[in-house]
């Protein structure tokens, strides 16, 4: 009962609608994401009560998620690399003129995705979080190391480059004092650097200033929204008996995805897409890839079924599922809530809190996706030039508003430049990511394990838990590297 009157406060409401109208419009427009969406306006919601801050944040995240398979459907643009599968049946479909049935699908589904997901984190999160609060730094240092490198497994392109990437983060987090004995690192004598580099303006210089200097230097040119009238928006009783195995399979199979530290919502629709399409027969089977409808809603369905199982990773043990979840935890630290055992112990009441505003978040991305599918095609035909100005005055808001300083403006700009240069060079910024949030996890915690066995490495091959961890961390380097190079044991000529 306390958590309903605490969902139905008006602010909590009021910055909920605002969350979810701003969601629309960042992943309606093609360049911008959810990722750049939550990370740019999360220092604005340091002012907000920790319940309100959360619901604009949480309607945000999955609002963008949704409605960055408006352009992929209309214009053939996916609003975010999760939604690119979204593009192969969504466009075919516009083409035909069933735009409103590709339209309604994607809110309908996206949302009920949500829902099954968040349904499994609410059953899923108590039994976790019981056997994470066995964990104590050995346990935590192996589980740091077991994220690490599942974000490294799964890096887009060299595992290299995967290895760097996470190896500039580490470096980052080791700015500032010792974190047991209090001693300056790298710091030279410069003050502001005594504290570290903030995470918040790192998040919004790599990923939302450097996507403003990456479409800037590109020549390409977003594609306008047809004018058309959408037509019929909600599929009808053949459409959804079509298209109800593609959905209960994504919604399952993605929110297992989910849970793996770093694996996000491209690889959860990627894999749903091709599995729906094996599961397909016939005729049917033909359609992928040519306007079917089992196919759009595999992909719908697992942009959003990732969320709950990121969710669940996040709130139980403290790894960031994807790259929004990272910068939630971000989030739920500056508000004071410490993300693993401890909030479920400590905060129950904010635990709850969050179940309630994912199901509010995805009801609402039912209603407003049916309702508003007219509104869509106008959204993405705003000009780009408007929306880079909005976003670098939100970039510098935000990262100026963390602490008041111009030092964090700064950190923000350079990360940004930093950001540019890691898209053209192809460096993952999944592994980096990682590096910021659990580096100090890692660092602290072998220390203490060190203190507390008076110097001995046995601690970590004692604990059960810790073994499994360091085990599963091995596969989840040594499997993809035999995957990309299956011909790994020939010898080099």
């Amino acid at each position: 009962m306390d958590t309903v009157m605490l969902v139905l406060q008006p602010g909590v409401l009021f910055f909920m609608l605002l969350g979810t109208f701003l969601g629309l419009f960042i992943g309606a427009l093609p360049g911008l994401t959810a990722t750049m969406g939550v990370a740019v306006l999360t220092p604005l919601t340091f002012w907000l009560a920790p319940q309100e801050g959360l619901a604009m944040l949480i309607a945000i995240y999955c609002t963008a998620i949704f409605a960055s398979g408006i352009p992929a459907i209309l214009v053939n643009t996916p609003g975010t690399p999760a939604s690119v599968t979204t593009t192969f049946d969504g466009y075919p479909l516009t083409q035909q003129g069933k735009q409103g049935v590709a339209l309604g699908i994607n809110a309908l589904y996206s949302g009920l995705g949500g829902l099954v997901s968040t349904a499994f984190l609410i059953f899923a999160a108590f039994p976790i979080s019981k056997v994470a609060l066995l964990f104590g730094p050995a346990e935590y240092f192996a589980l740091a190391v077991f994220g690490l490198t599942i974000m490294v497994s799964v890096s887009s392109g060299s595992i290299i480059k995967g290895l760097i990437s996470g190896g500039i983060g580490l470096f980052i987090v080791t700015i500032g004092l010792d974190p047991i004995r209090n001693i300056p690192r790298f710091t030279y004598d410069y003050p502001p650097l005594l504290e570290g580099l903030s995470f918040i303006p790192i998040m919004i210089g790599l990923f939302g200033l450097a996507e403003v200097f990456s479409q800037m230097l590109s020549k390409q040119t977003t594609k306008t929204g047809t004018t058309e009238k959408v037509g019929r928006i909600l599929p009808n009783k053949a459409e959804r008996k079509e298209v109800r195995k593609p959905f209960w399979m994504s919604s399952i199979l993605s929110t297992f995805i989910g849970v793996i530290p770093g694996a996000g919502g491209d690889i959860a629709s990627i894999i749903s897409w091709n599995q729906a399409k094996n599961m397909a027969k016939g005729e049917k089977k033909a359609e992928y890839g040519k306007g079917s409808l089992g196919g759009l809603t595999a992909s719908c369905t697992s942009n959003s079924a990732v969320i709950g199982g990121a969710f669940t990773t996040m709130m139980t043990l403290g790894l960031p599922g994807d790259a929004v979840t990272a910068i939630l935890i971000g989030s739920l630290m500056m508000y004071g809530l410490d993300p693993g055992p401890a909030l479920f112990t400590e905060n129950i009441e904010m635990v709850h809190l969050i179940f309630a505003l994912l199901i509010i978040s995805n009801l609402l991305v039912i209603v407003v996706g049916l309702l508003g599918s007219n509104l869509f095609t106008r959204i993405i035909q705003i000009r780009q030039e408007f929306i880079h100005l909005a976003v670098v005055l939100f970039c510098i808001v935000g990262a100026y508003a963390l602490n008041n300083s111009y030092f964090d403006v700064w950190v923000m700009v350079i990360a940004g430049f930093f950001g540019l240069l890691f898209k053209k060079l192809r460096f993952p910024l999944g592994p980096l990511i990682l590096a910021l949030i659990l580096g100090p996890l890692a660092e602290a915690n072998f220390r203490r394990a060190i203190m507390i066995s008076g110097g001995s490495m046995d601690i970590f091959f004692t604990s059960p838990i810790a073994i499994a961890l360091f085990v599963i961390a091995g596969l989840s380097v040594l499997i993809p590297m035999f995957r990309r190079n299956p011909k790994n044991n020939a010898p080099s000529a």
